[in-house]
């Protein structure tokens, strides 16, 4: 069974222990309900970006965890002009 793994790295690409300690995830929608969970906690804990393995192979990344903070704000923005 494959086993899929996050590699947290500051914005220049530099591996760094997360702030929170992950598991093992058996499914990749287990891997991005996680990361979705705790992307606030990591990136206050030093991670920049993530990557997504399945075993040794890289599904996608780097993913900034700093593009969901910005988007977040312009769509309170663009609601408190409503």
């Amino acid at each position: 069974m494959a086993a899929w793994t996050w590699r947290f790295e500051t914005a220049e690409g530099t591996e760094v222990q997360p702030a929170v300690q992950p598991e093992e995830f058996t499914t990749q929608g287990d891997a991005e309900s996680w990361i979705g969970e705790y992307w606030k906690d990591l990136k206050e804990g030093g991670t920049d970006q993530v990557r997504l393995f399945e075993d040794a192979t890289e599904i996608y990344g780097p993913m900034s965890l700093h593009a969901e903070e910005t988007e977040a704000e312009a769509g309170t923005d663009a609601e408190s002009e409503v």
